[in-house]
């Protein structure tokens, strides 16, 4: 099992942040010509959603991040209908099986067209890549922690946190040597994942995925 942090560009003028996680099915380290499936656990940011299609391709399985999504629906709702919106939302993600959870953002969805169509069009943009985890059985603790990108951008306030006392920035690669030494400092802070333990599962149905694509016959005859 190989696993790693990604992160992804920064818009510094909306001071926004956008990354991701990677966890990958396979065993030993990736080799030239091989293609490991993978979840990648993404924000909204479609610049990197692309990046990652485009390199990766079939192996790249998306995983939106479901916090970002709940927030971009609730944001085209008014204050009234916001709580019971939230609820429900929350209710299909913390469903255990794909089907269910599937079938309660379509109710959900068609409810959303009644009240606010533009609140039904941003649930529905991306929304089968919310419910990844799910499909993938992932079990409920290691779900919750792969379902946002929660776990790369509290590495990335440690980082933003650090790199705001530069008072002035040098030529070369300044920035570079700071972010790098940010997210070093950043990376001694972390604890292990919640759900951890079922790590090994998700990697055997990643690998058992990327059979079922003939993802390893694609990257040799490329």
């Amino acid at each position: 099992m190989m696993a790693k942090r990604r992160c992804g560009p920064a818009r510094r003028r909306h001071r926004e942040r956008h990354g991701g996680a990677r966890v990958v099915g396979g065993s030993g380290p990736a080799r030239p010509g091989f293609l490991y499936a993978a979840v990648d656990v993404l924000d909204g940011a479609k610049a990197l959603h692309s990046a990652v299609k485009r390199h990766a391709g079939e192996a790249a399985l998306i995983q939106r991040c479901q916090a970002h999504k709940r927030r971009n629906v609730l944001e085209q709702l008014s204050e009234e209908y916001q709580p019971a919106i939230e609820r429900q939302l929350l209710a299909a993600y913390a469903m255990t099986e794909y089907p269910d959870a599937r079938r309660a953002l379509d109710q959900l969805h068609r409810e959303l067209q009644r009240i606010n169509p533009s609140a039904a069009r941003s649930l529905e943009e991306g929304m089968e890549e919310t419910l990844t985890v799910h499909k993938l059985r992932v079990s409920e603790l290691l779900r919750k922690s792969l379902a946002s990108t929660h776990i790369i951008e509290s590495a990335f306030s440690v980082a933003e946190e650090l790199c705001r006392r530069v008072k002035r920035w040098r030529e070369g690669d300044h920035r570079e040597r700071w972010a790098g030494s940010a997210l070093l400092l950043a990376e001694s802070k972390f604890r292990r994942l919640k759900g951890y333990r079922e790590i090994s599962k998700l990697v055997t149905a990643l690998a058992d995925y990327g059979i079922k694509k003939g993802l390893a016959l694609k990257a040799k005859t490329a």
